[in-house]
C-alpha cells in the first residue's frame, strides 16, 4: 500500500536532510515536506513543499487530509539556546504543535508519528557518564522541560488511545549539509566552518566539556530504522536514549589539526555553558540496540575528515 509521508520542520538542520533522505527511499511525491518559512532551492525543488504553521490545527489537519497523509515527522522545534532567550514561544511551539499531531493520531487521521527528544531531558542530577535510559530526569532548560514533558504525552497517548508514535533523544549533531539552529552543540559544527575560513575558532564551551554526539548520517539512519521497525519491537513509547560518539571540544581541536595543523582554538564560555554542565558526557543506549538494532558508524575521526572534505567543496 502507497503511503504517504508529512515532514513538518522541514527546513531546519534534521528536517532537511531527513526530507531528503526519505524522497530517496519512498519517491519524491510521497514525501511532502512542510515549515512556517520557504526553504532551499533544493528543497524546495526536490518534492511538494506547503507553508505550515505547526501550531494551527486546522491547517495542519486540512494538509494531511488533502495529501491523504499516513506518518508524519514532526521535526518543528525551538532549540536549547534560543529557547531560553524566548521561553514562552518555545514552550508554545514545542508542546502545542505536539499536541495537535497527537490528536490528529488519537483520532485516527495518521498513523504512525515521529518526534524527536533530546539528550536535553536530563538535567545536573543525572549521572553524566553513560546516562541510562531510566533515570532522573530534571531538566533545567525551557527547551529539556518541553521534551521531558512531550516523552510523558508521548507514552500516555500511545497507552491511552493507542497512538503509534515513536521517538529518539538525539544528542548534538553534527552535519555539513546544513548550518545548525541554535542549540547548545553548536559548536561542533561552527568549528569546521572557521578553521576552514579563519584558521581559528573561538568555542564557547570550555575545552574538557565532554557531550554526547551524533554525525547527522548516524541520525537519519536511526530516525528511519525506529519508524520502520515492527510495532513489537518498539518496546520504549516515551523516547530512545541513542549514543554515537562524546568528545569534548579539545579532542575535536586535536582532530582538526591532523588535517590542518596551523589550526587554532580558544575557549570564552557563554551562558550555553551553564546549559552543556546540565547534560550528560556519554550516554547508555542498549535498549535501542536489543529492540532494533541500533548500531552508530560514524566516530570522531570520520566524522572531521568527511566535513572538511566536503565543506572544502
Amino acid at each position: 500500500m502507497q503511503k504517504y509521508i508529512l515532514i513538518i520542520g522541514a527546513c531546519g538542520q534534521i528536517g532537511t536532510e531527513l526530507t531528503f533522505a526519505l524522497r530517496e527511499k519512498y519517491g519524491k511525491d510521497n514525501v511532502v515536506a512542510s515549515d512556517i518559512r520557504e526553504g532551499t532551492d533544493n528543497l524546495m525543488q526536490s518534492g511538494p513543499f506547503e507553508i505550515l504553521d505547526a501550531t494551527d490545527y486546522d491547517a495542519l489537519e486540512e494538509l494531511i487530509a488533502y495529501y491523504e497523509i499516513s506518518e508524519v515527522y514532526l521535526m518543528a522545534a525551538m532549540l536549547s539556546a534560543t529557547a531560553e532567550k524566548f521561553p514562552m514561544r518555545a514552550w508554545n511551539l514545542n508542546m502545542n504543535s505536539l499536541f495537535n499531531v497527537l490528536n490528529l493520531g488519537k483520532e485516527k487521521k495518521i498513523d504512525k508519528i515521529f518526534w524527536p527528544s533530546s539528550i536535553a531531558v536530563f538535567g545536573p542530577n543525572t549521572p553524566k557518564e553513560n546516562t541510562p535510559q531510566n533515570t532522573i530526569m530534571e531538566p533545567s532548560t525551557v527547551y529539556g522541560i518541553s521534551k521531558q514533558s512531550g516523552e510523558r504525552w508521548c507514552e500516555y497517548y500511545f497507552n491511552k488511545y493507542d497512538v503509534d508514535v515513536r521517538s529518539i533523544r538525539y544528542p548534538g549533531l553534527i552535519s555539513w549539509k546544513t548550518m545548525p539552529g541554535g542549540g547548545t552543540t553548536d559548536y561542533a559544527v561552527e568549528i569546521y566552518h572557521k578553521a576552514l575560513s579563519e584558521g581559528s575558532y573561538a568555542c564557547f564551551l570550555k575545552k574538557d566539556t565532554a557531550l554526547p554526539m551524533m554525525f547527522m548520517d548516524d541520525a537519519i539512519k536511526a530516525t528511519i530504522q525506529l519508524m520502520e521497525a515492527d510495532d513489537d519491537a518498539v518496546k520504549i513509547r516515551s523516547s530512545y536514549n541513542l549514543a554515537g560518539m562524546s568528545f569534548t571540544p579539545k579532542e575535536m581541536a586535536e582532530s582538526v589539526k591532523k588535517q590542518l595543523p596551523s589550526f587554532q582554538i580558544s575557549y570564552a564560555p557563554d551562558f550555553r555553558q551553564a546549559i552543556a554542565d546540565s547534560w550528560p558526557s556519554s550516554i547508555d543506549d542498549v535498549e535501542a540496540q536489543q529492540d532494533w538494532n541500533w548500531k552508530a558508524e560514524f566516530n570522531l575521526e570520520r566524522t572531521t575528515q568527511v566535513m572538511l572534505e566536503n565543506l572544502k567543496g
